[in-house]
């Protein structure tokens, strides 16, 4: 539609006076100067562990999760080998060989083995790891596999009964492994770990749940 002269003016107009005050306002910007800044307030963070151990308390999950020690892996190991050999099998340590198991325990007469893959945990955890070649492992020999897991008491010997601190380093820990708890998990496991997948943490007490207690 035409419009006529006298409104065209005026929106011309209209349209100036919006160009300069914008101009106005950016010529304004640039001669802005910054000023100090006024602080309001302030927080401090603190790490809720750092707190707990500057009061002498000692941290739960996952502290307990993130430090299997020396001393509650051989007394671990010490007490599923004790278990073994009591149950007239030879027990053959090889956690070092990262075979999937970290016991090779022969049957008399056989020519059989049982593998067995043992984690201790303190008492009181609340989960376990177990790796993608334990888990593996134990589908490929569901009748030979077990997991042995361990319940291992806090130390009574030590300052503050320290379940850290490693009492001997012969390794003779006493009758500290008779205290354990060993439980046996025959199939423990029914899949395979998705794929990228390098760990599984288990519910512990679900886990030692479908097990059987063979000492403690």
């Amino acid at each position: 539609a035409r419009i006529n002269s006298a409104k065209a003016r005026a929106r011309a107009d209209e349209l100036q006076a919006r160009l300069q005050r914008r101009l106005e306002e950016l010529e304004g910007e640039r001669q802005l100067s910054p000023l100090p800044p006024v602080v309001k307030g302030g927080a401090l963070v603190v790490p809720g562990g750092l707190i707990a151990r500057l009061r002498g308390k000692r941290q739960e999950e996952p502290e307990l999760f993130a430090r299997e020690t020396r001393r509650v892996e051989q007394i671990a190991m010490q007490a599923v080998m004790d278990v073994e050999r009591s149950l007239g099998y030879v027990p053959r340590d090889v956690s070092q060989d990262n075979c999937g198991y970290d016991i090779e325990s022969a049957i008399p007469g056989t020519g059989k083995l049982r593998f067995i893959e043992v984690k201790g945990r303190l008492e009181g955890a609340k989960t376990v790891t177990i790796t993608k070649n334990e888990i593996l492992t134990a589908l490929n020999k569901p009748d030979d596999f077990i997991l042995a897991v361990v319940l291992v008491p806090p130390s009574d010997t030590t300052p503050q009964a320290d379940p850290w601190k490693i009492e001997d380093p012969a390794r003779n820990y006493g009758n500290m492994k008779e205290k354990c708890q060993v439980y046996h998990i025959r199939k423990p496991f029914t899949r395979e770990p998705d794929f990228g997948v390098t760990s599984v943490n288990y519910n512990l007490k679900e886990l030692v749940a479908a097990g059987k207690l063979v000492m403690g």
